[in-house]
């Protein structure tokens, strides 16, 4: 009996140290780079718990150097469910990560039915709370508070729930059954701290504002923050500040003359995150958005492939704000239940304002190129029409890859009103097979060697009225043999200045992921793909030019990338 509560108690003292990074293990060669042959589409360094759904990124924060992210989750199946609940996990670099036992779960008559997305705001005097909608024994949606159990423990493990919840309830003019999703609160000089909810009355989305002095006793305004007209329901709304003056981040309560603000909103029926560039009147609780929603090609989104219900928080450790995205997938319902899991997150973004004041920027953050292994490097190849030159000697299904490409003349280039064409549907039309004057050039990624699979990420350049644009797509539809699968062509178009004559891409490619960043993160466009044949060892990956005109391949660097460490399981509890 001696020997074996020893046991229990050096396995336990193991698995702290081990978790706390005190000892580390060094894995044998391969082991912890490879992914089962019968789980080819299972990614190796995005973030997705073990098993089951996933959605929403919830309440991400930096604590006591501790990085969290709870997320939507259905701990019973691989498909969405009827009781979510808020899982938890905690990172030191965003890359790694350690799974904790889940953090909201229904138990009160306010979110028996679920515990549906939130924010987390840390009140003065490090004192995280949570804010989350839960469905309640009506099925209507209402705001709830938790917080921390043991603000002394920074991974926050236990959380409890507010005795006299929900604190918010749908006011005059919203559906009951569409009020959710509150943002990270931001303190006014007033003294008063806000949030915004999304919402519905018929067929207009609604943001809302909440307000409290306390966390507890809230007000919720009627009139709309933000109202657009035959949209639905609002949802995941963030709000939040950018400096006008470089990258770094700033205080999501920060108010001033260096800041513009940012207001995102998803929208139930068009699931894409749309932003929305402004002056926030604080003294008239309103925001004057520089541009209103149109539902075409000309509103401004994160990402314009799949990417939604996205998180931002400010990282103190760094200051920079950091953007995370829900990746849903793309094959059937079925594929999730038979492979056991679904949805995955995002790389974390850097985001912030671009020099010209009219978009956001963003870029994975630099933890990530901790896990960078193998590089290859090409400088200085011209790509003449209908060239394909392969990029060897890294893993293709498990990469990082940043070129420029060098352009020719561009006063060459064809003509086009980009006003009058919707880039999606251009990209699905002029495909990167098809030959242009100049482009379609870029990367063909999770390709087969003969080319019958793969996803091309590439850029064709225009000569619009006054400019020059470039059209940046991510074609899908060589994908997979696969029939049963969504193979949206997605596209954005962007300006391109004649004077640098230079065109940027990087691409991480990760199993069934693809995120790529054009023109230095100004562009993004993230596609879900799952080939049959171009798996593991069998991936290739190739830079192209199909455009009449010759452009050139500056500058080229790929790396294989490791395996994060995403399958650690909290055990502390053992103490």
């Amino acid at each position: 009996m001696e020997r074996l509560a020893a046991t229990v108690l050096f396995i336990c003292l193991f698995s702290f140290l081990l978790n706390c990074g005190i000892i580390q293990i060094e894995a044998s060669p391969g082991s912890v780079d490879s992914i089962p042959e019968t789980q080819p589409y299972r990614t190796s360094y995005h973030f997705q718990p073990s098993h089951n759904w996933m959605n929403d990124p919830n309440g991400p924060m930096y604590y006591k150097g501790v990085y969290h992210l709870f997320y939507q989750h259905n701990p019973y199946a691989a498909t969405f469910g009827d009781r979510i609940i808020w899982a938890h996990s905690v990172s030191y670099d965003l890359i790694n990560w350690i799974h904790l036992n889940n953090a909201i779960e229904p138990s009160q008559p306010s979110d028996i039915n679920s515990c549906w997305s939130g924010s987390v705001t840390i009140l003065p005097g490090e004192k995280p709370v949570i804010l989350y909608t839960g469905i309640d024994a009506n099925k209507h949606q209402v705001q709830n508070l938790a917080t921390p159990k043991n603000l002394s423990d920074p991974f926050l493990r236990e959380w409890i729930k507010y005795p006299h919840n929900p604190i918010m309830r749908p006011p005059i003019g919203v559906e009951l059954d569409n009020f959710r999703d509150p943002s990270t609160a931001w303190l006014g000089k007033d003294g008063k701290w806000r949030v915004v909810i999304g919402a519905q009355n018929g067929d207009e989305g609604k943001v809302i504002l909440g307000q409290t002095e306390d966390f507890v006793n809230w007000t919720v305004d009627a009139n709309p923050f933000y109202l657009s007209e035959n949209t639905g329901v609002v949802e995941c709304p963030d709000f939040y500040p950018v400096s006008i003056e470089g990258a770094n981040g700033v205080d999501t309560s920060e108010e001033n003359l260096n800041v513009r603000h940012v207001l995102k909103i998803g929208y139930l029926r068009i699931p894409h995150d749309f932003y929305f560039l402004g002056k926030y009147l604080s003294d008239q609780n309103s925001f004057m958005a520089d541009t209103k929603f149109t539902g075409t090609s000309l509103d401004l989104r994160y990402d314009y492939g799949k990417f939604y219900a996205s998180k931002t928080f400010f990282d103190y450790a760094k200051s920079r704000r950091i953007l995370w995205g829900w990746v849903n997938e793309s094959d059937t319902r079925q594929d999730d239940i038979d492979k056991g899991w679904a949805g995955l997150q995002s790389i974390p973004r850097q985001v912030w304002l671009d020099k010209s004041g009219k978009r956001l920027v963003q870029w994975p953050v630099e933890e990530v190129e901790e896990l960078r292994k193998e590089q290859v490097s090409i400088t200085g190849e011209k790509l003449v029409s209908k060239s394909l030159l392969e990029v060897s000697g890294i893993t293709a299904s498990q990469a990082d890859v940043e070129v420029l490409f060098e352009l020719p003349d561009i006063e060459n280039a064809e003509g086009i009103d980009p006003t009058k064409v919707d880039p999606q549907i251009l990209c699905s039309e002029e495909y990167a097979a098809q030959s242009g004057i100049i482009g379609p050039f870029g990367l063909s990624a999770l390709a087969s060697e003969d080319q019958t699979e793969q996803t091309a990420i590439f850029f064709r350049i225009y000569k619009a009225p006054n400019r020059y644009i470039g059209l940046m797509c991510s074609d899908q539809s060589r994908s997979s043999l696969r029939k049963d699968l969504d193979k949206t062509t997605y596209g954005s178009f962007f300006d391109v200045d004649p004077k640098t004559r230079t065109i940027s891409l990087r691409s991480l490619i990760d199993h069934s992921i693809i995120e790529s960043f054009g023109e230095g993160g100004r562009v993004c466009i993230t596609s879900r793909v799952y080939p049959s044949l171009a798996i593991h060892e069998n991936a290739h990956l190739y830079v192209f030019n199909n455009g009449s005109q010759s452009v050139t391949v500056s500058k080229l660097n790929a790396w294989s990338m490791g395996k994060a460490d995403i399958g650690h399981q909290d055990t502390i509890s053992c103490f």
